[in-house]
C-alpha cells in the first residue's frame, strides 16, 4: 500500500462487548507479555509469521521473495490442490497461489479472500504484509476442517508492491471468464495498533476518533449491504469501522492502494480489510516493520471477526 491522501468517508462504527480498551500499543509490552500475546495465536499461525516476515522484494531480494512462495505454496498444497497463476507485465513477472475450497454448498458464488506475500524494498514487512498472509493461512486451515457456506478461493498474490499485479492478472481473467463471485476480499496490513491515530483530512478525526485501535472495512458502493453486516459480525471480536466508497474509490486515491481496486475496476464487489497501514504505523515500509512492533493479540481478534464474519456470508 503506497502513501496517498483521503477524504471524508462516512463510518460505521462496531465495538466488541466490553473490550473498548483491550488492544495497547504492542511495540509497549514488556517481553513476557509478547510471549504471553504469541500465545493468542495458533502456533502454525506464529509459525507463519516467522516464515513470511523477512526481506522478499522481486528487485532488492528476489531470494527472499522465492522463499516465501515456496513456504506459502507448501502451506496452502497442505489444505488442498493449489493452481499456479504466472503473469507477466512489461519486465516484471510473479506467481499468484490459489487454493479453491468447496464449501458446504458448492453451487453458490464463491468468495475470493486475497493477501500479497511479496514485500516493500528494503523492509521485512512483518505488518506488510506478513500479518495479513498469516491470517489468510490461518483462515485457509480452519475452514479447511470447517467449511464455511459457499466456496471459498484463498488467493496469494505476488507483486502488489509492483503495482498491483498479481491481483490485475486474476481479475482480468476472471473477468474475461465471466465468472461470478460473491465479493473479492483483500486483506492488508492486520496488527499494527496505536494511541493515536493520523489522517489527512482534519474531518476524519471526528468521524472515526483519535486512537488506532480498529479495523477498517473499506469497500465499495455495490457492496454497501454486504459490508454494514461483516462489520457488525466481526464487531463481536475487534473494534471495527466500516467506510464505504462510491465510485471506485477514483474521488479517495488512498482507498485504492492494495489488491481489491483491480476488482473494483472490473465491477466487482470488493472489500478491503486493513489497520490503516501509514496512518498509524511509523514502520510502513522501514525496516522497523518487525514482528516485536505488532499488536499480535489484536491479530489474533481480527483473525477470529474474519472467521466469524466470512464463514456464514
Amino acid at each position: 500500500m503506497t502513501r496517498q491522501p483521503t477524504a471524508r468517508i462516512p463510518a460505521v462504527d462496531q465495538e466488541p462487548p466490553l473490550r473498548q480498551e483491550a488492544f495497547p500499543a504492542w511495540m509497549s509490552a514488556s517481553p513476557a507479555n509478547q510471549t504471553e500475546a504469541m500465545a493468542l495465536l495458533s502456533l502454525a499461525c506464529r509459525k507463519d509469521l516467522e516464515a513470511i516476515a523477512i526481506p522478499r522484494h522481486a528487485s532488492w531480494d528476489p531470494v527472499g521473495l522465492m522463499a516465501v512462495r515456496s513456504y506459502v505454496r507448501e502451506q496452502l498444497a497442505a489444505l488442498g490442490k493449489v493452481e499456479e497463476q504466472p503473469f507477466r507485465r512489461s519486465s516484471h513477472q510473479g506467481v499468484n497461489l490459489i487454493l479453491k475450497l468447496p464449501g458446504r454448498n458448492p453451487g453458490r458464488r464463491p468468495l475470493l479472500v486475497g493477501a500479497h506475500y511479496d514485500g516493500p524494498i528494503q523492509s521485512v514487512g512483518a505488518d506488510d504484509n506478513a500479518s495479513a498472509m498469516a491470517a489468510l493461512l490461518e483462515l485457509g486451515r480452519r475452514w479447511s476442517t470447517a467449511p464455511p457456506r459457499r466456496p471459498v478461493w484463498l488467493v496469494a498474490f505476488d507483486q502488489e508492491e509492483w503495482g498491483l499485479l498479481g491481483s490485475s492478472a486474476l481479475a482480468d481473467r476472471l473477468k474475461a471468464d465471466r465468472q461470478r463471485l460473491k465479493l473479492m476480499v483483500s486483506l492488508e496490513m492486520l496488527a499494527y495498533t496505536s494511541n493515536t491515530q493520523s489522517y489527512p483530512h482534519p474531518a476524519m478525526g471526528r468521524l472515526y476518533g483519535n486512537r488506532g485501535d480498529f479495523i477498517a472495512l473499506v469497500a465499495n458502493a455495490r457492496a454497501g449491504l454486504m459490508l454494514s453486516r461483516l462489520t457488525h459480525a466481526m464487531g463481536q471480536h475487534v473494534r471495527s469501522k466500516a467506510l464505504p466508497v462510491p465510485r471506485a474509490g477514483i474521488d479517495v486515491p488512498a482507498v485504492r492502494r492494495s489488491d481489491h481496486s483491480p476488482f473494483w475496476d472490473r465491477g466487482y464487489n470488493a472489500l478491503m480489510v486493513t489497520d490503516t497501514s501509514f496512518m498509524r504505523n511509523p514502520h510502513y515500509h522501514r525496516m522497523s516493520d518487525t514482528i516485536d512492533t505488532l499488536d499480535l493479540p489484536f491479530l489474533a481478534s481480527v483473525i477470529d471477526g474474519l472467521d466469524a464474519a466470512l464463514a456464514r456470508l
